[in-house]
């Protein structure tokens, strides 16, 4: 049982979190974000020292996966069971919704029987009308536009290593126009990071998710910014972040991708303009070889296997503010 002085850091959510949906981190403002960072560092003393948190006793998450994934579906089930909660594994296999079912009478049915909902999938309009026909929390575990539990889960890698994230320069390299890169740009702006992004022409991140950020960045002091050059892009960075070149569904156009994005390749001679303690992230499954060298994912600078493992808190996290009682 979780004594006193535990129960007053595991204070309880803003009242505008409870309930709230989880499909982008625009969403949410900078106290929200630390607030839930926090919360997480705590959840994880408590689950390293063996000591119970059942804050969702009796409680059972539905988990719909059209995309297949690892981490996401592992941090969630098991993260539900630490919480005291029970999660059901639903693929487009096994539920109407893959038969032809509407996504707002699925919404609607899920709602009566469970008391949250995470969604891995591709459109994101499918998280937003999941989101407008439930009246249960949906969380976005991945969609082709946004990933906001993987960021939120970086965001608590850098927490821990750096001690701060305001002020911090973190460089994203790679294909700009992907779900890994539009959230690092909310989640940097909405924290005060600063946040230079370097891809291809034609690779570019979405220009509303981009100015976006931006704006949200002018209220936190986060500089938003743009290059094709990599060089110039991790210029003094706190943090290098790379994702794979070519993402499920893309399959057809690895062949090209892999030219185009060849001189964005993250390596020793890349990361020697960076800060000399920076941190390398990257959300996996790698391509060693690809975006990424062996010698810097294996590295002394890699903390992928941290970031990996803070999926688990940062969603326990999620899932206990939006559905405590």
């Amino acid at each position: 049982m979780l004594n006193v002085n535990q129960q007053d850091q595991l204070k309880t959510a803003p009242s505008e979190l409870k309930g709230k949906d989880f499909l982008t981190l625009a969403d949410f403002n900078q106290n929200d974000i630390l607030f839930l960072l926090e919360q997480a560092l705590e959840m994880k003393k408590l689950q390293k020292k063996g000591i119970p948190h059942p804050y969702l006793s009796g409680k059972v998450l539905g988990m719909i996966f059209e995309k297949s994934s690892t981490r996401t579906r592992v941090s969630f089930e098991v993260g539900m069971i630490q919480l005291g909660g029970q999660a059901i594994f639903l693929s487009s296999k096994d539920i109407q919704l893959g038969r032809g079912e509407t996504v707002s009478d699925t919404a609607k049915v899920l709602s009566r029987y469970v008391d949250g909902i995470m969604i891995r999938t591709f459109g994101h309009e499918t998280v937003e009308e999941f989101a407008e026909n439930a009246d249960i929390p949906i969380i976005n575990g991945l969609t082709d536009l946004h990933h906001p539990t993987q960021v939120l889960a970086d965001l608590l890698t850098i927490y821990e290593h750096k001690g701060t994230l305001s002020g911090l320069k973190m460089c994203y390299i790679g294909d700009g126009n992907n779900n890994m890169c539009h959230s690092l740009l909310e989640g940097a702006a909405s924290v005060g990071m600063h946040l230079s992004i370097a891809s291809p022409a034609g690779y570019e991140p979405n220009l509303q998710i981009f100015e976006n950020a931006k704006r949200i960045g002018q209220s936190t002091g986060s500089q938003i910014t743009y290059s094709a050059s990599p060089e110039k892009a991790v210029k003094e960075a706190d943090i290098i972040v790379t994702d794979v070149w070519t993402s499920m569904g893309q399959e057809a156009e690895n062949e090209e991708r892999m030219k185009v994005f060849a001189p964005y390749q993250v390596n020793k001679e890349l990361c020697a303009n960076a800060k000399d303690d920076f941190l390398f992230l990257h959300c996996l499954p790698a391509h060693r070889g690809e975006e990424v060298t062996a010698e810097i994912i294996d590295g002394p600078h890699s903390v992928v296997f941290d970031e990996a493992e803070n999926r688990l808190h940062a969603q326990k996290a999620i899932l206990k503010n939006l559905m405590e009682s």
